[in-house]
């Protein structure tokens, strides 16, 4: 089901259109014109209770006075390049310095400040909403008239799909990704810091104090920066470790493990144990950018009232990397005149069965097992075990008994 509403008016007069798109399990987002902004998603906890996931305003004027990137669209090339400047077929080309002496997130005029024209769409796979944006040659200092499209599906699979498209008629950089904040246990809980993260990931690009790349790559093993089996976000994130220190905790890109150009790869997970809400994340990208958004400052109030502060949501950038452009040792974010970019990132949204609650995490067999005399299908309940089983590592020979006591 999608509907379509007007959002607001920017300050110029412009109308801005939203979105909702509903799928038949109730999950559902909403996204704007204004910067293809992902306004809203709605996703049930194990308990079948709804809650509002990403961080958002509630009006078109917040969205133009926000400096957090909220969940827009950002480019032409996401993320930084350092100095400002890059060298594209001999060629320099100065951008804004909008952050210290870089560029970051397309500069002061980037595509989350633009109003985009809108389509609405129903394919086999799922409904959705197609936002589309030309910038012309010398925007924002980039060569190349580039037109572009991103295109956010919903499917019954609860999968938020995000496919970018785009051409030039110059050759040119382009990396565009989305900046949703992510906070799972609902956008006004407060903050991120007990929800867990793993990453697909044995590296990161090293950043500087400026958070530029330094064009080295670093072991995370050993590190705050070791995300290959599943931890808190707030376990090391003030840890005396110099990239931690840089980026005042989570800021940082991880290189993707087996990455291959147009092969989706599952990259993180995040998981909220009290809601039961876990999302995975998918992309075609060599990177990921976490940031744990540790400049939040509420400066703004968000949806309803809420207050943003400091690490109240997590983003999941997919990307090239950082000043990628300006290191040839990285993939390379140059699109070449007449040929498509084209990328794919899915937020996959997945509810651990309300059964046996925490229980599962704690091992606490004596308690799953109490709830589950309220099954009355052994069908349902041998499903569910063997769906817990598969996301924990639980004693199998509790187990075994507990089949064969409930099976009797």
């Amino acid at each position: 089901m999608i509907k379509q509403t007007v959002f607001g008016t920017t300050k110029d007069g412009r109308e801005v259109k939203e979105y909702t798109v509903e799928n038949a399990n109730g999950m559902s987002f909403s996204a704007i014109e204004f910067g293809a902004v992902i306004t809203r998603i709605f996703v049930k906890d194990k308990n079948g209770e709804l809650a509002d996931v990403v961080l958002g305003f509630d009006s078109v004027q917040d969205y133009e006075n926000d400096d957090t990137y909220l969940g827009a669209v950002v480019g032409r090339y996401a993320n930084r390049i350092g100095n400002a400047t890059f060298t594209l077929n001999g060629v320099e080309y100065q951008l804004d310095k909008n952050d210290n002496n870089n560029h970051l997130h397309g500069g002061y005029n980037g595509y989350e400040k633009r109003v985009w024209t809108s389509e609405n769409f129903t394919e086999e796979n799922g409904e959705g909403v197609k936002f589309m944006l030309v910038s012309e040659d010398g925007d924002q200092g980039y060569p190349g008239k580039l037109e572009i499209a991103v295109k956010y599906t919903l499917t019954n699979n609860n999968e938020l799909i995000i496919e970018y498209t785009g051409m030039s008629d110059k050759d040119t950089i382009c990396n565009l990704t989305n900046h949703s904040y992510f906070n799972l246990a609902g956008h006004d809980s407060g903050d991120v810091l007990n929800q867990l993260v793993w990453l697909n990931s044995d590296f990161i690009t090293e950043a500087d104090e400026a958070s530029i790349t330094t064009g080295k790559l670093v072991d995370v093993k050993g590190t705050p920066m070791d995300f290959t089996t599943e931890t808190a976000i707030g376990d090391r994130i003030d840890a005396d470790y110099y990239q931690i220190k840089f980026g005042a905790g989570y800021d940082h890109n991880w290189v993707i493990k087996s990455y291959e150009k147009g092969k989706m790869n599952l990259t993180a997970t995040l998981r909220d144990k009290a809601s039961g809400r876990k999302m995975e994340v998918y992309t075609d990208l060599p990177g990921v950018q976490v940031y744990s958004g540790n400049f939040l400052k509420a400066r703004i109030p968000g949806k309803n009232q809420a207050k943003y502060t400091r690490r109240t949501g997590v983003c999941f950038e997919t990307q090239y990397y950082p000043d990628s452009i300006n290191k040839p040792e990285f993939p390379s974010p140059v699109l070449k005149a007449g040929e498509e970019y084209k990328t794919t990132t899915i937020y996959k949204f997945i509810v651990q069965l309300g059964l046996f609650g925490d229980d599962m995490e704690n091992n606490n067999f004596f308690a799953m097992l109490s709830r589950m005399k309220y099954i009355n299908r052994w069908g349902l309940m041998r499903n569910t075990i063997h769906e817990n089983i598969s996301e924990h590592s639980l004693d199998v020979a509790i187990i075994a008994h507990a089949l064969a006591t409930f099976s009797n």
